[in-house]
């Protein structure tokens, strides 16, 4: 697939700290590819890094922004099995999809890797091996669920059961981790009379085997049946990275980078969790054939453990886009971490890759800052992409809804305190109240009274705004947007995406305001002065919000721009060098007098009733179910009576 035009952009030189300047490296947390992204993906982790990277941009900050697939583990082997193929294929063709869903969101990654390539491979085994060089690995002999006829070891995901959990009992949790209280489990743990297999239409890896599906545990709480045989409870070695043993080293860069780098609170409280339930040592290899091999002659046939591999594929994806990475992932001094994920991630970014790292010796760049959300779930339901339910990518696409307007609803909706909910109903609400006739109707306002012939407007040329501090409505907003630009910029310090987004749209508020109070279409025949002042500042404001929306709306700022026949790639910069700051709150200045804008158009389009009943009925059930639906539906219009 073809690179984003902002990828392009920044392709021909590979982007590397700069001394003197702020440099930022912005990851977000690496998808599966054992399905299509979904919304609550979306907005935990590439949407919201996204965001954040576009406004350090607009700060001027030096800023490289690395994401990719997570293509190693038993998620990639379940869907493989499902789908008939190999696990390379499995993930060529996943990564294909996730890159046009990205780039149709237009996320601006200057590198979208993936972690199935070979310096993946020479990275993590070097890790690996630093690890037990240090005396930071120990070998233990572990309990896993064993197939004698397929002659395999049944990975941890493909088991479901009830959480063990005190206080949780979640029913549904994992072999590797509950989903509901983010507790790391293993498979033996789920044992119980209603543990069962997943993935219903794997095929069976034994040839003698039926294709039973999900089929139950025994009542002996040991065993259950797979396919035809008895599996059991098998002993098997691994190794194991020694977290008790580097528990000083990881409290000490916790203490410093959660203060230093303000975390969010619920990153803070997983992580305080987890080193108050104290630390254990963690498996880091896997009895699977897909993922990196673990260099070592005893553990040849064995692969790392996803959970240990995948981070370190932000370095690898890094190395990938640069042979200099080590600039930016060797570099603490002068280069500042910043990592988006959903909940579920937290310990891996807190705790385990800080540990990895740590126990290498070398001077890594850490973790500074971590943003997490909480989950979003789809209606009265949960989103989930094992089970194909709620809206993915792919099918926010198919809405025909432009992508401004999903990112404007999901960062709005973003669930950075508690779990928010994604409802037909309230995207159709915003869109219409807020985007349609608050903002759209805002700019397409000014824009077409300033495109008028003159006599009734401006012929499209940007009047001069004389002594526009004299005028005391003029001043009053100047001073409120001048308070409201400082709040924004210190939110999006912060991390805070939403409460910078609710800001920004402030500032709409009061250019409405501003707009009506100033009666401007009596003004232009009683006092055109004045008249012209009150258009110089509103299209000024028109540009301001062009610009301090672009991080969380870039297609609708590019849109703006076009309509003021401005540049899009030389609009305002927040950098604090350049005082273009202190200029933003003059409004009357931004735009040049005698400036001749483009042609204005309306910017959102409103989602009636009807259309969005469809779209519940459409979407509803899990992508499956739809599948039948709309095949049902393809028999009966092309059956003749």
């Amino acid at each position: 697939m073809a690179e984003t035009a902002s990828e392009q952009g920044r392709a021909q030189a590979a982007m590397l700290p700069v001394a003197g300047r702020r440099n930022v490296l912005v990851t977000s947390a690496l998808p599966y590819v054992n399905n299509v992204p979904h919304l609550g993906n979306l907005v935990g982790c590439v949407l919201s890094a996204d965001a954040y990277a576009r406004y350090c941009r607009l700060r001027g900050h030096n800023v490289l922004f690395i994401c990719g697939t997570d293509e190693y583990g038993t998620a990639t082997e379940a869907k493989a099995l499902q789908e008939g193929c190999s696990p390379r294929e499995i993930c060529d063709q996943y990564h294909a999809l996730h890159r046009e869903v990205y780039r149709w969101f237009g996320i601006s990654f200057d590198h979208f890797g993936r972690t199935s390539s070979p310096e993946q491979t020479e990275i993590c085994q070097d890790i690996f091996r630093k690890l037990l060089e240090n005396n930071w690995l120990s070998e233990k002999t572990i309990q896993q669920l064993y197939c004698g006829s397929c002659q395999r070891f049944l990975a941890d995901r493909l088991v479901q059961g009830a959480c063990p959990v005190e206080g949780c009992g979640y029913g549904s949790a994992r072999g590797d981790q509950c989903e509901k209280c983010g507790e790391l489990l293993n498979s033996t743990e789920l044992i119980d009379p209603k543990c069962k297999v997943l993935e219903a239409n794997a095929p069976s890896q034994c040839s003698t085997a039926p294709n039973l599906g999900s089929v139950p545990l025994n009542s002996d709480r040991r065993s259950f049946q797979v396919c035809g045989s008895t599996p059991c409870v098998r002993d098997t070695d691994h190794l194991f990275l020694e977290l008790p043993l580097l528990k000083e080293k990881l409290e000490g860069f916790i203490d410093q980078a959660s203060g230093d780098g303000s975390w969010s609170q619920n990153a803070v409280h997983v992580t305080n969790a987890w080193l108050k339930g104290g630390l254990q040592p963690r498996c880091i290899t896997r009895d699977l054939k897909w993922g990196v091999p673990v260099p070592h002659d005893k553990y040849k046939d064995k692969v790392f453990y996803v959970w240990f591999d995948a981070p370190i594929g932000y370095i690898s994806i890094t190395s990938c886009y640069t042979p200099e990475w080590e600039k930016w992932w060797k570099n603490p001094e002068n280069v500042e971490l910043y990592q988006f994920m959903g909940k579920d991630n937290v310990p891996f970014h807190t705790v385990m890759f800080p540990s990895t790292l740590l126990g290498t010796g070398e001077n890594w760049t850490l973790l500074k800052t971590i943003s997490v959300t909480e989950y979003l779930n789809y209606e009265s339901g949960k989103f989930s992409k094992t089970k194909g339910i709620g809206i993915f990518g792919n099918d926010a696409k198919d809405t025909n809804i432009p992508p401004e307007v999903w990112r404007y609803y999901l960062l709005t909706n973003r669930p950075e305190v508690s779990d928010a909910q994604f409802i037909w109903t309230d995207l159709q609400a915003k869109l219409n109240n807020e985007l349609v006739n608050k903002l759209g109707n805002f700019v397409n306002r000014v824009l077409s009274f300033i495109a008028k012939p003159e006599g009734a407007g401006y012929g499209s040329i940007i009047p001069p705004a004389t002594n526009a501090e004299s005028y005391t409505q003029t001043r009053a907003i100047s001073e409120t947007v001048g308070k409201l630009i400082d709040q924004y910029i210190d939110a999006m310090d912060k991390v805070k995406l939403k409460q910078g987004l609710k800001i920004a749209m402030a500032i709409c508020s009061e250019g409405n305001a501003y707009l009506q109070e100033s009666q401007f279409w009596k003004l232009y025949k009683q006092d055109p002065p004045g008249c012209a002042t009150v258009m110089k500042t509103s299209v000024g404001l028109v540009y301001l919000l062009a610009c301090l929306l672009e991080p969380f709306m870039p297609s609708f700022s590019t849109e703006v721009l076009q309509q003021l026949n401005l540049c899009p790639e030389e609009h305002l910069s927040f950098c604090d060098e350049k005082g273009e700051r202190d200029k933003a709150k003059r409004p009357w200045d931004l735009i040049p007098s005698g400036h001749r804008i483009g042609k204005p158009a309306p910017l959102f389009k409103g989602l009636d009733d009807n259309t969005v009943k469809g779209f519940k009925e459409k979407f509803a059930g899990s992508q499956a179910e739809r599948r039948l639906r709309a095949e049902v539906a393809t028999r009966l219009e092309n059956t003749t009576i």
